[in-house]
């Protein structure tokens, strides 16, 4: 007889995730070196359809010849980036509102002025 509770369980390869925890640094920095290759790989695309473009037309070849000189530029700025920050709503002390807010009467008491 089979138990209701080994025919609902299903093998995972990898664990669910129930936590807001951030990915370790390791896979941060692996995601970030990725993405750098990946930018520079462009970069260096761009540059060799710059030289094989200027044979047909200019403007072709200086839109690559842009790409190839801003993507370094992206690259690190991407490399060197984070991931963005958790904005925290932190418990601050509010002091509680008063019970009462006492009026002043004009005339009523003495008032010194320095």
């Amino acid at each position: 007889m089979a138990s209701s509770q080994s025919a609902s369980r299903h093998p995972r390869s990898a664990p669910v995730l129930i936590t807001d925890a951030e990915p370790s640094r390791t896979e941060q920095h692996d995601a970030r070196v990725r993405r750098y290759l990946i930018t520079m790989g462009i970069r260096g695309l761009s540059v060799i359809a710059a030289a094989v473009s200027y044979q047909y037309s200019v403007w072709l070849m200086i839109t690559f010849a842009v790409l190839g000189t801003v993507l370094p530029w992206v690259a690190v700025v991407q490399a060197n980036d984070g991931p963005p920050k958790k904005k925290l709503d932190v418990n601050r002390y509010r002091p509680p509102a008063p019970d009462r807010i006492l009026e002043s009467r004009p005339g009523s008491g003495r008032v010194i002025d320095m």
